[in-house]
């Protein structure tokens, strides 16, 4: 068998053609994906389609299985590997692990909790004036639009009367979420802050979802 290529930590930035970096959000954001809809999505030829995503496999990024399709024919779909991991944005490092683990043992869990509360508020501090007095759903692009600066692929899903759905499909802090799930609850805090609404989480990446889902909830204005 041949020996896999290695991927550098670069990210997406490095090492792909536009086309490829299109087929791995795309897989990223939709999970497993047929090859005839992937073309599609991309918008060239399933033959073309199936090149790119063959050199994606051989550097162990892409996985690829076989479903029933019309007439008893398998239709072919793929989907991002374990070591797709590295090619996203990540906020943590491993060194942010172990110093966490270090104020763990020396200070006590609390400390962490904090911590993570610390960051919420700065990050709170230096975007309260960017979210608009408007709608729910503006409130919730503008946050959309935050989130993605940090590497969450954020976007906005159904909009309602009083409840606008977020998502991300990108966790940048998922080493410190498994380790630290406080970090999750902080973080829809800081929302709920943020938007002046009420946040309640639905679906998480950390706990094996494919995407972390978010239902906004408009509050009532108080009287006057």
């Amino acid at each position: 068998m041949a020996e896999r290529a290695e991927v550098s930590s670069g990210g997406l930035e490095v090492g792909f053609s536009s086309t490829k970096k299109q087929i791995l959000l795309t897989l990223k954001k939709e999970g497993a994906v047929s090859l005839t809809d992937l073309a599609a999505s991309v918008h060239i030829s399933k033959m073309a389609t199936l090149k790119h995503l063959t050199v994606l496999e051989t550097k162990g990024l892409v996985e690829r299985s076989s479903r029933p399709g019309g007439r008893g024919r398998p239709r072919a779909f793929f989907a991002l590997s374990a070591g797709s991991a590295s090619l996203f944005p990540e906020a943590y490092t491993h060194m942010t692990l172990c110093a966490l683990r270090f104020i763990e043992e020396k200070i006590g869990r609390e400390a962490i909790v904090r911590l993570l509360r610390q960051r919420a508020q700065e990050v709170l501090d230096a975007n309260r004036n960017r979210v608009p007095d408007g709608s729910l759903k503006e409130k919730v692009a503008e946050l959309v639009k935050i989130r993605d600066e940090g590497g969450y692929m954020a976007e906005v899903g159904h909009a309602g009367r009083n409840v606008v759905e977020m998502f991300e499909h990108n966790c940048p802090i998922m080493a410190v979420a498994e380790s630290y799930p406080e970090a999750c609850r902080v973080e829809r805090e800081m929302f709920q802050n943020l938007l002046g609404a009420d946040v309640e989480t639905s679906h998480r990446v950390v706990a094996g979802d494919p995407v972390c889902r978010f239902l906004v909830r408009g509050r009532p204005r108080s009287g006057a």
